[in-house]
Protein backbone atom coordinates (compact mmCIF):
# COMPACT_ATOMS: atom_id res chain seq x y z
CA UNK A 1 0.00 0.00 0.00
CA UNK A 2 1.89 3.48 -1.18
CA UNK A 3 -0.67 5.66 0.57
CA UNK A 4 0.46 6.65 4.16
CA UNK A 5 -0.23 4.32 6.88
CA UNK A 6 -3.50 6.53 8.44
CA UNK A 7 -4.73 6.15 5.33
CA UNK A 8 -5.32 2.76 5.56
CA UNK A 9 -8.44 1.19 5.70
CA UNK A 10 -9.22 -1.17 9.22
CA UNK A 11 -9.62 -4.59 7.60
CA UNK A 12 -5.95 -3.69 5.62
CA UNK A 13 -4.29 -2.94 8.44
CA UNK A 14 -5.92 -5.70 10.48
CA UNK A 15 -4.14 -7.58 7.85
CA UNK A 16 -0.99 -6.18 7.10
CA UNK A 17 -0.20 -5.93 11.12
CA UNK A 18 -1.24 -10.09 11.01
CA UNK A 19 0.81 -10.54 7.71
CA UNK A 20 3.75 -9.31 10.04
CA UNK A 21 3.79 -6.36 7.12
CA UNK A 22 4.17 -3.59 9.45
CA UNK A 23 4.02 -3.67 13.69
CA UNK A 24 1.12 -2.32 15.65
CA UNK A 25 3.77 0.47 17.26
CA UNK A 26 4.53 1.67 13.44
CA UNK A 27 0.59 1.85 13.09
CA UNK A 28 0.23 3.67 16.23
CA UNK A 29 2.95 5.96 15.60
CA UNK A 30 1.62 6.80 12.56
CA UNK A 31 -2.30 7.63 13.86
CA UNK A 32 -0.52 9.66 17.09
CA UNK A 33 1.43 11.66 14.07
CA UNK A 34 -1.92 12.53 12.29
CA UNK A 35 -3.44 13.57 15.54
CA UNK A 36 -0.93 15.84 16.51
CA UNK A 37 -0.74 17.26 12.61
CA UNK A 38 -5.04 17.85 12.84
CA UNK A 39 -6.54 17.24 15.85
CA UNK A 40 -5.53 21.47 17.16
CA UNK A 41 -7.49 23.00 14.07
CA UNK A 42 -10.75 20.93 14.73
CA UNK A 43 -10.14 19.75 18.61
CA UNK A 44 -11.93 16.52 18.10
CA UNK A 45 -10.45 14.31 20.38
CA UNK A 46 -10.02 16.14 23.70
CA UNK A 47 -8.37 13.36 25.71
CA UNK A 48 -5.39 11.76 23.48
CA UNK A 49 -4.11 8.61 24.59
CA UNK A 50 -0.15 9.02 23.70
CA UNK A 51 1.37 7.23 26.14
CA UNK A 52 -1.45 4.18 26.80
CA UNK A 53 -1.83 3.64 22.93
CA UNK A 54 2.35 3.53 23.02
CA UNK A 55 2.15 0.82 25.98
CA UNK A 56 -0.82 -1.09 23.84
CA UNK A 57 0.81 -1.52 21.00
CA UNK A 58 4.34 -2.29 22.55
CA UNK A 59 2.20 -5.27 24.47
CA UNK A 60 0.50 -5.69 21.08
CA UNK A 61 3.52 -6.67 18.97
CA UNK A 62 5.19 -9.13 22.00
CA UNK A 63 2.06 -11.36 21.95
CA UNK A 64 2.69 -11.52 17.92
CA UNK A 65 5.52 -12.14 18.76
CA UNK A 66 5.01 -14.87 21.08
CA UNK A 67 2.40 -16.52 18.89
CA UNK A 68 -0.95 -15.52 20.21
CA UNK A 69 -3.94 -15.85 18.92
CA UNK A 70 -4.96 -12.26 17.33
CA UNK A 71 -8.16 -10.97 17.25
CA UNK A 72 -10.06 -9.55 14.37
CA UNK A 73 -8.46 -5.48 15.29
CA UNK A 74 -4.97 -6.55 16.61
CA UNK A 75 -2.92 -3.09 16.28
CA UNK A 76 -5.70 -1.49 15.14
CA UNK A 77 -5.86 2.18 16.46
CA UNK A 78 -9.33 3.74 17.21
CA UNK A 79 -11.28 6.20 19.24
CA UNK A 80 -14.10 6.13 22.06
CA UNK A 81 -16.65 8.91 22.91
CA UNK A 82 -16.25 10.74 25.88
CA UNK A 83 -19.45 9.13 27.01
CA UNK A 84 -18.81 5.49 27.77
CA UNK A 85 -16.49 4.14 30.09
CA UNK A 86 -12.90 3.50 29.46
CA UNK A 87 -11.19 2.29 32.55
CA UNK A 88 -8.65 5.22 33.89
CA UNK A 89 -10.20 7.78 32.38
CA UNK A 90 -13.31 10.21 32.86
CA UNK A 91 -16.32 9.52 31.57
CA UNK A 92 -17.36 13.64 31.30
CA UNK A 93 -20.19 13.47 28.48
CA UNK A 94 -18.74 16.84 28.03
CA UNK A 95 -19.93 18.11 31.51
CA UNK A 96 -17.36 20.56 33.67
CA UNK A 97 -19.27 18.93 37.13
CA UNK A 98 -18.53 15.05 35.50
CA UNK A 99 -14.81 15.98 34.57
CA UNK A 100 -13.75 14.01 37.50
CA UNK A 101 -15.91 11.11 36.99
CA UNK A 102 -13.21 8.74 36.67
CA UNK A 103 -14.14 5.16 35.35
CA UNK A 104 -13.09 2.16 37.48
CA UNK A 105 -14.25 -0.90 34.30
CA UNK A 106 -14.87 -0.69 30.99
CA UNK A 107 -18.10 -0.38 29.42
CA UNK A 108 -19.20 -3.24 27.50
CA UNK A 109 -18.19 -1.74 23.93
CA UNK A 110 -14.62 -0.63 25.09
CA UNK A 111 -14.02 -4.14 26.12
CA UNK A 112 -15.49 -5.87 23.37
CA UNK A 113 -13.05 -3.53 21.52
CA UNK A 114 -9.88 -3.93 23.36
CA UNK A 115 -10.62 -7.47 23.02
CA UNK A 116 -10.31 -7.95 19.79
CA UNK A 117 -7.06 -5.93 19.99
CA UNK A 118 -8.28 -2.42 19.21
CA UNK A 119 -5.56 0.32 20.62
CA UNK A 120 -7.44 3.65 22.26
CA UNK A 121 -5.92 6.14 21.10
CA UNK A 122 -8.04 8.89 22.79
CA UNK A 123 -11.46 10.31 23.29
CA UNK A 124 -13.47 12.02 21.14
CA UNK A 125 -15.53 15.30 22.40
CA UNK A 126 -19.21 15.47 22.44
CA UNK A 127 -21.88 18.14 23.95
CA UNK A 128 -23.24 18.71 27.60
CA UNK A 129 -24.59 15.30 28.66
CA UNK A 130 -24.58 14.29 24.66
CA UNK A 131 -27.90 15.86 24.23
CA UNK A 132 -27.39 18.55 20.90
CA UNK A 133 -27.13 17.83 17.11
CA UNK A 134 -23.61 20.39 17.91
CA UNK A 135 -20.59 19.27 19.66
CA UNK A 136 -19.75 22.26 22.09
CA UNK A 137 -19.66 22.38 25.54
CA UNK A 138 -17.52 24.22 28.59
CA UNK A 139 -15.58 21.61 29.26
CA UNK A 140 -13.55 20.75 26.60
CA UNK A 141 -14.77 23.64 23.82
CA UNK A 142 -16.25 23.39 20.05
CA UNK A 143 -15.56 20.95 17.60
CA UNK A 144 -15.11 22.20 13.97
CA UNK A 145 -15.67 20.08 10.91
CA UNK A 146 -12.53 19.20 8.91
CA UNK A 147 -14.11 20.52 5.42
CA UNK A 148 -15.43 23.81 6.16
CA UNK A 149 -15.28 25.35 9.84
CA UNK A 150 -19.03 27.10 8.65
CA UNK A 151 -20.86 23.67 9.12
CA UNK A 152 -21.31 21.47 11.94
CA UNK A 153 -19.21 18.70 12.61
CA UNK A 154 -22.98 17.31 13.77
CA UNK A 155 -23.76 15.47 17.04
CA UNK A 156 -23.82 14.43 19.37
CA UNK A 157 -20.84 12.25 18.20
CA UNK A 158 -19.04 15.22 16.44
CA UNK A 159 -15.73 14.44 17.57
CA UNK A 160 -16.12 10.89 16.14
CA UNK A 161 -17.16 12.00 13.26
CA UNK A 162 -14.52 14.91 12.72
CA UNK A 163 -11.87 12.81 13.79
CA UNK A 164 -12.62 9.59 11.57
CA UNK A 165 -12.96 11.84 8.95
CA UNK A 166 -9.54 14.02 8.97
CA UNK A 167 -7.72 10.37 9.18
CA UNK A 168 -7.73 9.95 13.37
CA UNK A 169 -8.13 6.72 14.37
CA UNK A 170 -9.44 3.37 11.25
CA UNK A 171 -13.12 3.20 13.42
CA UNK A 172 -14.35 5.79 15.88
CA UNK A 173 -17.08 4.26 18.27
CA UNK A 174 -20.08 6.53 18.76
CA UNK A 175 -23.89 6.22 20.20
CA UNK A 176 -27.01 7.02 19.16
CA UNK A 177 -30.34 8.13 20.29
CA UNK A 178 -31.52 10.65 18.11
CA UNK A 179 -29.33 10.72 15.44
CA UNK A 180 -26.14 10.83 16.80
CA UNK A 181 -24.10 8.34 15.18
CA UNK A 182 -25.72 9.49 11.66
CA UNK A 183 -26.05 12.73 11.80
CA UNK A 184 -21.95 13.06 12.03
CA UNK A 185 -21.47 10.73 9.65
CA UNK A 186 -23.58 12.70 7.30
CA UNK A 187 -22.14 16.03 8.30
CA UNK A 188 -18.33 14.66 8.02
CA UNK A 189 -18.57 12.29 4.61
CA UNK A 190 -18.18 8.90 7.10
CA UNK A 191 -19.96 5.82 7.13
CA UNK A 192 -21.80 4.47 10.05
CA UNK A 193 -24.22 2.16 11.25
CA UNK A 194 -26.73 2.39 13.72
CA UNK A 195 -27.79 -0.83 15.04
CA UNK A 196 -30.96 -2.17 15.77
CA UNK A 197 -31.81 -2.20 19.75
CA UNK A 198 -29.95 -4.61 21.67
CA UNK A 199 -28.12 -5.74 19.07
CA UNK A 200 -24.04 -4.04 20.86
CA UNK A 201 -24.38 -4.29 24.79
CA UNK A 202 -23.96 -0.97 26.61
CA UNK A 203 -24.00 -0.01 30.13
CA UNK A 204 -21.47 2.29 32.09
CA UNK A 205 -20.16 0.89 35.32
CA UNK A 206 -19.77 4.67 36.37
CA UNK A 207 -23.25 5.84 35.94
CA UNK A 208 -25.42 6.55 39.35
CA UNK A 209 -28.82 5.21 38.30
CA UNK A 210 -30.20 3.56 35.07
CA UNK A 211 -31.57 5.47 32.26
CA UNK A 212 -35.39 5.90 31.37
CA UNK A 213 -37.54 3.52 29.88
CA UNK A 214 -37.25 4.43 26.48
CA UNK A 215 -34.44 5.92 26.08
CA UNK A 216 -32.92 2.09 26.67
CA UNK A 217 -34.97 1.25 24.21
CA UNK A 218 -34.37 3.96 21.40
CA UNK A 219 -30.53 4.28 22.50
CA UNK A 220 -27.80 2.27 20.70
CA UNK A 221 -23.77 1.64 20.40
CA UNK A 222 -21.79 2.00 16.61
CA UNK A 223 -19.08 2.33 14.75
CA UNK A 224 -18.34 5.28 12.55
CA UNK A 225 -15.50 4.60 9.62
CA UNK A 226 -14.25 5.63 6.55
CA UNK A 227 -15.60 3.13 4.49
CA UNK A 228 -18.65 0.34 4.62
CA UNK A 229 -16.07 -2.40 5.47
CA UNK A 230 -14.68 -1.18 8.35
CA UNK A 231 -17.84 -0.04 9.53
CA UNK A 232 -18.80 -3.72 9.35
CA UNK A 233 -15.52 -5.07 11.14
CA UNK A 234 -15.97 -2.53 13.93
CA UNK A 235 -19.68 -3.45 14.17
CA UNK A 236 -19.26 -7.16 14.58
CA UNK A 237 -16.49 -6.45 16.95
CA UNK A 238 -18.79 -4.06 18.78
CA UNK A 239 -21.27 -6.87 19.00
CA UNK A 240 -19.70 -9.23 20.95
CA UNK A 241 -21.58 -10.32 24.02
CA UNK A 242 -21.47 -9.13 27.42
CA UNK A 243 -23.89 -10.12 30.06
CA UNK A 244 -24.15 -6.60 32.11
CA UNK A 245 -26.61 -5.63 29.38
CA UNK A 246 -30.12 -7.20 29.87
CA UNK A 247 -31.12 -6.28 26.62
CA UNK A 248 -28.72 -7.91 24.65
CA UNK A 249 -29.96 -10.09 21.62
CA UNK A 250 -27.54 -12.65 20.42
CA UNK A 251 -29.00 -12.95 17.25
CA UNK A 252 -26.49 -13.99 13.80
CA UNK A 253 -24.89 -10.87 12.33
CA UNK A 254 -26.47 -12.25 8.87
CA UNK A 255 -29.85 -13.22 8.05
CA UNK A 256 -31.55 -15.46 4.91
CA UNK A 257 -31.33 -14.06 1.45
CA UNK A 258 -34.47 -11.40 0.76
CA UNK A 259 -35.69 -9.80 -2.30
CA UNK A 260 -33.71 -6.89 -3.76
CA UNK A 261 -36.33 -4.34 -3.68
CA UNK A 262 -35.95 -0.91 -2.26
CA UNK A 263 -38.42 1.85 -1.01
CA UNK A 264 -37.20 5.11 -2.37
CA UNK A 265 -38.51 7.55 0.13
CA UNK A 266 -40.83 10.24 -1.04
CA UNK A 267 -40.45 13.51 1.12
CA UNK A 268 -43.43 15.04 2.43
CA UNK A 269 -44.52 18.12 0.96
CA UNK A 270 -44.09 20.51 3.96
CA UNK A 271 -40.23 19.88 4.29
CA UNK A 272 -38.32 22.68 2.24
CA UNK A 273 -35.46 20.92 0.38
CA UNK A 274 -32.42 21.99 -1.00
CA UNK A 275 -32.44 20.87 -5.18
CA UNK A 276 -28.58 19.97 -4.57
CA UNK A 277 -28.68 17.99 -1.34
CA UNK A 278 -32.25 16.34 -3.23
CA UNK A 279 -30.03 15.67 -6.38
CA UNK A 280 -27.34 13.22 -4.41
CA UNK A 281 -30.26 11.94 -3.16
CA UNK A 282 -31.61 10.57 -6.21
CA UNK A 283 -28.46 9.58 -7.28
CA UNK A 284 -27.56 7.51 -4.78
CA UNK A 285 -30.88 5.87 -5.93
CA UNK A 286 -30.02 5.42 -9.12
CA UNK A 287 -26.60 3.80 -8.17
CA UNK A 288 -28.62 1.16 -6.09
CA UNK A 289 -30.86 0.61 -9.58
CA UNK A 290 -27.23 -0.10 -11.34
CA UNK A 291 -26.36 -2.22 -8.38
CA UNK A 292 -29.18 -4.25 -9.56
CA UNK A 293 -31.67 -3.18 -6.91
CA UNK A 294 -35.44 -2.79 -8.03
CA UNK A 295 -36.63 0.69 -7.14
CA UNK A 296 -40.56 1.62 -5.62
CA UNK A 297 -40.73 5.33 -5.22
CA UNK A 298 -43.08 5.06 -1.74
CA UNK A 299 -44.61 6.93 1.53
CA UNK A 300 -43.20 5.54 4.32
CA UNK A 301 -45.89 4.67 7.31
CA UNK A 302 -47.00 7.39 9.06
CA UNK A 303 -43.29 9.35 9.36
CA UNK A 304 -44.90 12.57 11.03
CA UNK A 305 -46.40 10.54 13.40
CA UNK A 306 -43.40 8.19 14.34
CA UNK A 307 -41.21 11.75 15.00
CA UNK A 308 -43.27 13.13 16.93
CA UNK A 309 -43.85 10.18 19.07
CA UNK A 310 -40.15 10.16 19.64
CA UNK A 311 -40.11 13.57 20.65
CA UNK A 312 -42.70 13.46 22.88
CA UNK A 313 -41.20 10.52 24.71
CA UNK A 314 -37.94 11.50 24.92
CA UNK A 315 -39.03 14.74 26.25
CA UNK A 316 -41.13 13.17 29.08
CA UNK A 317 -38.54 11.15 30.13
CA UNK A 318 -36.05 14.06 29.91
CA UNK A 319 -38.56 16.31 31.94
CA UNK A 320 -39.06 13.95 34.13
CA UNK A 321 -36.40 12.01 35.53
CA UNK A 322 -33.32 14.47 33.77
CA UNK A 323 -33.61 17.84 33.62
CA UNK A 324 -33.17 18.06 37.71
CA UNK A 325 -29.82 17.35 37.62
CA UNK A 326 -29.14 18.93 34.03
CA UNK A 327 -30.53 21.95 35.40
CA UNK A 328 -28.39 21.63 38.62
CA UNK A 329 -24.72 21.16 36.98
CA UNK A 330 -25.40 21.98 33.01
CA UNK A 331 -24.39 25.37 31.53
CA UNK A 332 -26.48 28.49 31.23
CA UNK A 333 -26.79 27.66 27.07
CA UNK A 334 -27.47 24.12 27.68
CA UNK A 335 -30.25 24.85 30.24
CA UNK A 336 -31.72 27.29 27.84
CA UNK A 337 -31.57 24.46 25.03
CA UNK A 338 -33.53 22.56 26.68
CA UNK A 339 -35.80 24.53 28.12
CA UNK A 340 -36.63 25.55 24.98
CA UNK A 341 -36.80 22.18 23.76
CA UNK A 342 -39.21 21.36 26.52
CA UNK A 343 -41.61 23.82 25.57
CA UNK A 344 -41.49 22.52 22.16
CA UNK A 345 -43.14 19.19 23.53
CA UNK A 346 -45.78 18.09 25.43
CA UNK A 347 -44.74 16.50 28.96
CA UNK A 348 -47.56 13.54 28.92
CA UNK A 349 -48.81 12.32 32.34
CA UNK A 350 -48.91 8.46 33.14
CA UNK A 351 -51.46 8.09 30.82
CA UNK A 352 -50.39 9.66 28.16
CA UNK A 353 -47.00 7.89 28.62
CA UNK A 354 -48.27 4.34 28.76
CA UNK A 355 -50.19 5.17 25.68
CA UNK A 356 -47.53 6.50 23.72
CA UNK A 357 -45.35 3.71 24.49
CA UNK A 358 -48.27 1.41 23.64
CA UNK A 359 -48.81 3.33 20.09
CA UNK A 360 -45.04 2.64 19.42
CA UNK A 361 -45.88 -0.98 19.05
CA UNK A 362 -48.23 -0.40 16.44
CA UNK A 363 -46.13 2.04 14.38
CA UNK A 364 -43.61 -0.59 14.84
CA UNK A 365 -45.56 -3.56 13.20
CA UNK A 366 -46.48 -1.46 10.34
CA UNK A 367 -43.00 -0.61 9.77
CA UNK A 368 -41.75 -4.17 9.93
CA UNK A 369 -44.92 -4.97 7.61
CA UNK A 370 -43.83 -2.30 5.33
CA UNK A 371 -39.74 -4.22 5.39
CA UNK A 372 -41.09 -7.30 5.02
CA UNK A 373 -42.53 -5.91 1.56
CA UNK A 374 -39.10 -3.69 0.55
CA UNK A 375 -36.28 -5.26 2.39
CA UNK A 376 -34.35 -2.07 2.05
CA UNK A 377 -35.44 1.50 2.74
CA UNK A 378 -33.78 4.26 1.04
CA UNK A 379 -34.22 8.28 2.96
CA UNK A 380 -32.57 11.14 2.77
CA UNK A 381 -30.64 12.09 6.26
CA UNK A 382 -31.30 15.89 5.68
CA UNK A 383 -32.42 17.49 3.13
CA UNK A 384 -30.86 21.26 3.05
CA UNK A 385 -26.83 21.63 3.01
CA UNK A 386 -25.37 21.10 6.65
CA UNK A 387 -25.74 23.89 8.99
CA UNK A 388 -23.46 26.54 10.93
CA UNK A 389 -21.52 25.00 14.18
CA UNK A 390 -23.87 26.12 16.75
CA UNK A 391 -27.25 26.41 14.24
CA UNK A 392 -29.29 25.64 17.40
CA UNK A 393 -28.37 28.23 19.84
CA UNK A 394 -27.29 31.02 16.76
CA UNK A 395 -31.08 30.61 15.58
CA UNK A 396 -30.17 29.80 12.29
CA UNK A 397 -31.24 26.07 12.49
CA UNK A 398 -33.81 26.37 14.58
CA UNK A 399 -36.48 23.68 14.14
CA UNK A 400 -34.28 21.65 12.72
CA UNK A 401 -35.17 18.12 13.44
CA UNK A 402 -38.57 18.83 12.34
CA UNK A 403 -38.00 20.34 9.33
CA UNK A 404 -34.47 18.79 8.07
CA UNK A 405 -33.72 15.41 9.66
CA UNK A 406 -37.22 14.03 10.22
CA UNK A 407 -36.27 11.13 8.73
CA UNK A 408 -33.14 10.66 11.09
CA UNK A 409 -34.55 10.91 14.47
CA UNK A 410 -37.76 8.58 13.93
CA UNK A 411 -35.86 5.45 13.35
CA UNK A 412 -34.36 5.17 17.06
CA UNK A 413 -38.06 5.22 18.87
CA UNK A 414 -38.50 2.12 15.94
CA UNK A 415 -35.08 0.36 16.97
CA UNK A 416 -34.63 -0.23 13.46
CA UNK A 417 -30.56 -0.53 11.97
CA UNK A 418 -30.22 2.21 9.58
CA UNK A 419 -26.52 3.03 7.71
CA UNK A 420 -25.22 6.26 6.04
CA UNK A 421 -22.83 6.67 3.00
CA UNK A 422 -21.97 9.51 1.36
CA UNK A 423 -22.78 10.03 -2.09
CA UNK A 424 -20.96 13.30 -2.95
CA UNK A 425 -20.79 17.29 -1.92
CA UNK A 426 -23.32 20.24 -2.12
CA UNK A 427 -21.59 23.40 -1.86
CA UNK A 428 -18.59 21.85 -0.52
CA UNK A 429 -20.80 19.82 2.31
CA UNK A 430 -21.02 16.82 2.41
CA UNK A 431 -23.74 14.79 1.70
CA UNK A 432 -24.88 10.87 2.51
CA UNK A 433 -28.17 9.20 2.08
CA UNK A 434 -29.85 6.87 4.91
CA UNK A 435 -30.29 2.97 4.48
CA UNK A 436 -33.12 1.42 6.87
CA UNK A 437 -34.01 -2.39 6.79
CA UNK A 438 -36.15 -4.44 9.64
CA UNK A 439 -34.96 -5.65 12.92
CA UNK A 440 -31.29 -7.16 13.26
CA UNK A 441 -30.95 -7.08 9.37
CA UNK A 442 -28.08 -4.60 9.43
CA UNK A 443 -26.59 -6.84 6.66
CA UNK A 444 -28.90 -5.47 4.46
CA UNK A 445 -28.65 -2.16 5.12
CA UNK A 446 -24.19 -2.47 5.06
CA UNK A 447 -25.11 -4.49 1.57
CA UNK A 448 -26.92 -1.73 -0.01
CA UNK A 449 -24.45 1.60 1.58
CA UNK A 450 -21.91 -0.58 -0.22
CA UNK A 451 -23.46 -1.15 -3.19
CA UNK A 452 -23.57 3.05 -2.85
CA UNK A 453 -20.18 3.41 -2.24
CA UNK A 454 -18.73 1.27 -5.11
CA UNK A 455 -20.04 3.94 -7.39
CA UNK A 456 -19.76 6.92 -5.41
CA UNK A 457 -15.99 6.20 -3.90
CA UNK A 458 -14.97 7.23 -0.24
CA UNK A 459 -15.82 11.05 -0.04
CA UNK A 460 -12.92 11.52 2.78
CA UNK A 461 -9.97 11.42 -0.16
CA UNK A 462 -11.30 14.59 -1.39
CA UNK A 463 -10.91 16.00 1.86
CA UNK A 464 -7.60 14.85 2.61
CA UNK A 465 -6.32 16.34 -0.96
CA UNK A 466 -8.03 19.95 0.42
CA UNK A 467 -6.12 19.45 4.00
CA UNK A 468 -2.69 18.50 2.27
CA UNK A 469 -3.00 21.70 -0.05
CA UNK A 470 -4.14 24.37 3.05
Amino acid sequence: MSEPVWQWSAVDTARAIRAGEISSAAVVEAHLARMDAVNPAINAVVAPLHDEARKAARDADRAQASGAALGPLHGVPVTLKINVDVAGQANSNGVVAFRDNIAREDSPVTANLKRAGAIIIGLTNTPEFSMRAFTDNPLHGLTLNPWDQTITCGGSSGGAGASIAAGIGAIAHGNDIGGSLRWPAYCNGVVTIKPTQGRIPAFNPSASEERPPMAQLMSVQGPLARSVADVRLGFEVMAAPDPRDPWYAPVPLAGPPVSRKVAVARIPDDMACDDDVIALYRQAAEHLADAGYELHEVEVPELSKVWTLWRDLLFTELAVMQAPLMRQVGSGTFVRGIEAALRSAPVMDIEGYMRSVSERTRLLRLWMTFLDEYPVLLTPLSVRRTPGPNADIDGSGRNIMWETLRFLSSINVLGLPAAIVPVGLARGAPVGVQLVATRYREDLCLDAAAAIEQRAGRLVENLWSMLDKR
